[in-house]
């Protein structure tokens, strides 16, 4: 209940995860892993293995942005309710509100400039990614792969 609670109204800025269920951080400090990692960019074929199961960390990307989610392992993480976000660009599904497969493309296809979003579903999409800004570190930017995503 409590992550209904914080998502509608604002919920606790002290908490590390999008639930307010655990441990208490300082107002404007985002949650942080383990291992510090470096900025940098990422091709889809790259933030793929970041997806909980190939490697522990997990990744997501949002237009264009890459965070490292991994303390968020209960939502993102295998057998989370958003796990198939992990390791790849989950922008079209969080913009349409769609958790289906088919939203996401694959890391050999070329990358979803999502123009054919609605305004509606872009707005949609800005409150995800000022969400994940708020939350997690944005550790890099996904870009495509030459001669795959193109």
């Amino acid at each position: 209940m409590s992550f209904v609670k914080n998502f509608l109204f604002g919920g606790v800025k002290t908490s590390e995860d999008p639930t307010g269920l655990t441990g208490e951080v300082a107002d404007n400090q985002t949650a942080k892993t383990e291992e510090p990692i470096v900025e940098g960019k990422f091709f889809p074929r790259t933030l793929y293995k970041y997806n909980g199961h190939d490697d522990e960390k997990i990744f997501i990307a949002i237009k264009g942005k890459v965070f490292d989610c991994s303390q968020g392992r209960q939502f993102y993480g295998p057998s989370g309710p958003y796990s198939n976000f992990a390791g790849h660009d989950a922008s079209r599904g969080l913009a349409t509100n769609s958790f289906e497969l088919d939203t996401l493309r694959h890391w050999d296809q070329p990358m979803d400039d999502l123009s054919d979003l609605t305004g509606q579903d872009m707005e949609s999409l800005n409150g995800w990614l000022e969400h994940f800004q708020n939350k997690y570190p944005c550790i890099g930017e996904l870009v495509p792969e030459p001669g795959v995503n193109i």
